[in-house]
């Protein structure tokens, strides 16, 4: 029988004065203090999550709740973290200077066996060639039609911008694998991998929350994630610059960054006629807003050549 988190006050002898639901979080306000109730996703490897906690210990970033003594098998309890009212804009920038703690503080060097890079390789490689056939596919039925519909007018309409970045991520792409397929080393750290803004609290100090699909890997990838969550929303170049002043990226690693946020994701027209024009101008809106994001690169590497 699986414990409710009524029982598990009762059984802890909690006397709650305050009970809070947020989403899939109890906050219970007691007389022995505030606590966060979740119960723990049976699909997480906890193991490996509580060994994320120690690494992080051992190399001094303290900035997430804590696991507090009293959490048994089924429910997990944090300690409360009040959040101070900040604008967005503001957060976003703690978040990035967090973030880039983190992977300061646990960033190593690993051996790397060739056939993880060729992996990464030959994913968005195959991406990019069912991408580009897709889209040639969806275009020539559309170019056929004898009434365009206003989804099917707006994507030919931005057809172009999809089909360069398409063109950019095959180009860059080899580039990236002929700068790395050599390396025997990889910089690594210990990747959030879950980032966005409703991730990370601020008050007198910064944390970052749900830690679930915390692991190790390139330190690109929790910018992605991000970017992926809030591209239309910040100015991403900025913050780009923010984080590499203090973290900065090696050649390969930004441009393995650029093309994974210059690739189109699929377009599917499986809802209604607004709904489809406006997740098609997101698309567009989200591919012009990566080329801002690496123009000042690309132009950099044009000087130099």
């Amino acid at each position: 029988m699986k414990l409710t988190i009524k029982d598990f006050v009762q059984k802890q002898k909690l006397k709650p004065t305050k009970v809070e639901i947020k989403g899939k979080v109890t906050i219970i306000t007691t007389k022995q203090g505030t606590y966060c109730l979740k119960r723990k996703d049976p699909t997480r490897s906890s193991p490996s999550e509580l060994h994320i906690y120690e690494y992080l210990n051992s190399r001094s970033f303290y900035y997430y709740p804590k696991v507090l003594e009293l959490s048994d098998d089924e429910i997990e309890v944090r300690e409360y973290i009040r959040e101070d009212h900040l604008p967005r804009e503001q957060k976003m920038v703690d978040l990035i200077d967090l973030m880039s703690l983190l992977h300061n503080k646990t960033t190593h060097y690993k051996e790397v066996d060739l056939d993880d890079y060729k992996k990464i390789y030959e994913d968005l490689r195959n991406n990019i060639i069912y991408l580009t056939s897709y889209y040639n596919d969806l275009i020539s039925v559309i170019d056929e039609s004898m009434i365009m519909s206003p989804k099917e007018y707006l994507l030919a309409r931005n057809c172009s911008m999809i089909f360069k970045s398409l063109y950019f991520c095959e180009v860059e792409l080899e580039h990236w694998y002929e700068m790395i397929k050599e390396k025997r080393k990889q910089r690594v750290v210990v990747l959030h991998n879950n980032l966005q803004l409703s991730h990370f609290l601020r008050n007198e100090n910064s944390y970052f929350i749900n830690w679930e699909k915390a692991k190790i890997g390139i330190p690109i990838f929790d910018f992605y994630k991000l970017y992926r969550a809030h591209a239309l929303e910040f100015d991403f170049q900025e913050l780009l610059r923010r984080y590499e002043h203090r973290y900065p990226l090696k050649k390969e690693e930004r441009l393995l960054l650029f093309i994974m946020i210059s690739m189109p994701e699929k377009i599917e027209f499986n809802d209604s006629e607004m709904k489809c024009c406006e997740m098609i101008s997101h698309r567009i809106d989200e591919l012009y807003k990566a080329k801002d994001l690496r123009s000042p690169y690309q132009a950099e590497k044009t000087k130099q050549h």
